[in-house]
């Protein structure tokens, strides 16, 4: 049976060590800052600890499900004095990633195994091991622990040796999640605009599939094809086109992507695909 701690029992720390529970084959103890979030585990049989050196020591593996960068270094520094040298640390937080780097390049120096892993799944999915795992650092480091994180996600991504890789993953897609609830807020909000019910403007994607868009459009920035299908000057009249409908809503995401389209067209590139909103160095 391996012995595990989780150290941090907020909403996705919580959700893991549910998970656990529910495979089973696991010893486990947790600990969080705020001792009443982690005392419900108690009921459940699980260990609660009254420290972080106290949670780490003789465990296997190390789960750290903190707030920030701040808070992880604390911790690390707080669990040390109860860390043995054959334990891995596997940090899901979401991180700066040249500080996630740097941590990791400190750690390897001072002996300690730390691997990063943050995830793209919510609470739910970490009860039940579905979205993704993304992990980088040490490849050999990762061989060790894999069949040990596999149970946990059903998507395990290794990315490679680059310590911050993960963490520069988690921002690319916490930025889309970002994007689409605003930009969801800014169509609502002009729907309310246009007398149109929020369910029935929701209804338009589940036919117009936005995931084809992202292809088309990613694929033209990535190629730096900028040759239009659809111009600057034809989405930028179509941008006007929103915020006069919805004048008076909060539209900010609308708002800011047509001042970038007026600074593009200015440099003389309304002619090119709207793409060219992500060309480098316009």
């Amino acid at each position: 049976m391996s012995k595990v701690a989780i150290l941090g029992t907020g909403l996705l720390g919580a959700g893991f060590a549910d998970g656990f529970l529910s495979r089973g084959g696991t010893d486990l103890t947790v600990w969080n800052r705020t001792r009443s979030r982690a005392e419900p585990f108690a009921a459940k049989g699980v260990r609660v600890a009254a420290t972080a050196a106290e949670a780490v020591k003789g465990a296997d593996l190390v789960h750290l499900v903190l707030f920030d960068d701040a808070t992880v270094d604390e911790t690390i520094a707080a669990l040390r004095a109860g860390l043995d040298a054959r334990t891995v640390i596997i940090d899901h937080t979401t991180t700066l990633p040249v500080q996630t780097a740097e941590r990791s390049r400190r750690l390897t120096k001072e002996g300690v195994s730390y691997l990063h892993a943050p995830v793209m799944m919510g609470p739910p999915a970490a009860r039940t091991a579905t979205g993704m795992m993304l992990v980088s650092g040490n490849s050999a480091l990762f061989d060790r622990v894999k069949n040990d994180l596999k149970p946990m996600t059903g998507d395990l991504w290794y990315l490679g040796e680059r310590a911050d890789l993960a963490a520069a993953f988690k921002l690319f897609g916490n930025a889309m999640g970002l994007i689409i609830g605003g930009g969801l807020a800014d169509i609502f909000h002009l729907a309310d605009a246009l007398h149109v019910p929020r369910a029935d403007a929701l209804g338009l994607f589940s036919r117009f599939k936005v995931d084809g868009a992202i292809a088309v459009r990613g694929k033209k920035i990535v190629d730096e094809d900028y040759e239009a299908t659809f111009t600057m000057e034809t989405a930028r009249k179509d941008a006007r086109l929103m915020l006069e409908s919805g004048a008076g809503q909060p539209m900010p995401l609308l708002h800011a992507v047509a001042a970038r389209m007026d600074e593009i067209i200015a440099k003389g590139h309304g002619d090119l695909d709207w793409a060219a909103i992500a060309k480098k160095g316009a």
